[in-house]
């Protein structure tokens, strides 16, 4: 169970059809497991798409085997280790790159966060409607952003620390009863209040429920 599997969370089909391609670089660079956690919503929307085609960096894979009669040495790819000190340092060994994965592929997004009071963080299919929802909340003179996670695995815990604090509240808002509220309140470390609204069993909220829900929050419907 010590492991780790890089999560990436596309908003539309545009950013789907990208973080697809992006999955297979960022699973041939670290060898390690991708998931594209598009939700249902954008399973069975229809919007315009731009296939990219730029090349991207390749890697050397000397652990591949590759048809030579000899090279030299033999490569023994393993991941069953009944000895406790090689099991160990396979653990170390995976540790270092999970390390290197969390130092250079964070990624999101930040919207009007820079004035805001309040941080709405949302990822996926609710981040589109957290947005209409600050458009409303700013038209009533609340003052609220979004930060959006694009990458799940690894989470920017450092970045929305740096943008939660100093603020009245945190408000997390999902498609469940709370999955990603955990590295929420991981990253804001208590500096701020950190709330949550979310719907279930295949219900989508809409804009005017994280209004009420900020609303109610802050003091007053």
């Amino acid at each position: 169970g010590d492991y780790h599997v890089i999560v990436l969370a596309p908003n539309g089909v545009q950013e789907a059809t990208d973080m697809v391609r992006k999955a297979f670089y960022l699973a041939d660079k670290y060898r390690n497991p991708v998931i594209v956690m598009a939700d249902g919503v954008i399973g069975q929307m229809m919007e315009p798409v731009e296939i990219h085609q730029e090349p991207v960096e390749t890697f050397q894979k000397p652990w591949a085997s590759n048809g030579e009669l000899s090279r030299g040495n033999r490569n023994v790819v393993n991941s069953l280790f009944l000895n406790p000190a090689k099991l160990e340092q396979h653990n170390i060994d995976l540790r270092a790159k999970y390390d290197l994965i969390e130092e250079n592929e964070v990624d999101y997004e930040c919207s009007s966060c820079e004035d805001a009071d309040i941080v709405l963080v949302a990822y996926g299919t609710p981040s589109r409607i957290v947005k209409s929802a600050i458009n409303a909340l700013r038209e009533d003179g609340i003052k609220a952003g979004l930060f959006r996670p694009k990458s799940l695995y690894p989470f920017p815990y450092k970045q929305l620390k740096e943008i939660a604090k100093n603020k009245k509240f945190v408000l997390c808002a999902e498609l469940s009863m709370g999955q990603m509220i955990q590295d929420v309140k991981l990253a804001v470390e208590g500096c701020v209040p950190v709330h949550f609204y979310g719907r279930a069993g295949g219900i989508v909220f809409e804009p005017k429920e994280i209004v009420q829900a900020v609303k109610k929050h802050l003091g007053g419907e």
